[in-house]
């Protein structure tokens, strides 16, 4: 009992000392102004916040979220199949993907998904 309680204070106290030591180390000497101010999509953060915007760049974004999301649904299509009849899950899962394609070809179509033009 005495030998548990021993190692336990002996193990508790190296982790802190550990953690100082990782504490101290991991700071930072110099102070450099480009490093320590923040980063916020290539824009200077000591002028304007008025600047123009690219909307391209927030397009491509927006369906980036969207394909994402879907992405999360159609995961789950593996687990529901043995959960549910092979013809239902066929039909869902079918149309889903139909619709999902039939929205990518309309992005590609006009235009949207390319960044050059």
């Amino acid at each position: 009992m005495m030998l548990t309680s021993y190692s336990i204070i002996m193990i508790m106290l190296l982790s802190t000392i550990i953690m100082m030591l990782a504490t101290l180390l991991s700071k930072k000497q110099i102070e450099d102004r480009e490093k320590s101010s923040p980063f916020e999509c290539g824009f200077d953060p000591k002028s304007s916040a008025r600047l123009p915007f690219s909307l391209r760049f927030f397009l491509i974004a927006v369906i980036f979220l969207i394909f994402d999301v879907e992405i999360t649904l159609l995961l789950p299509m593996t687990i529901i199949l043995y959960t549910s009849s092979i013809l239902m899950w066929t039909i869902i899962s079918t149309m889903f993907l139909l619709i999902l394609l039939a929205g990518l070809y309309h992005e590609w179509n006009q235009g949207s998904l390319e960044w050059a033009s």
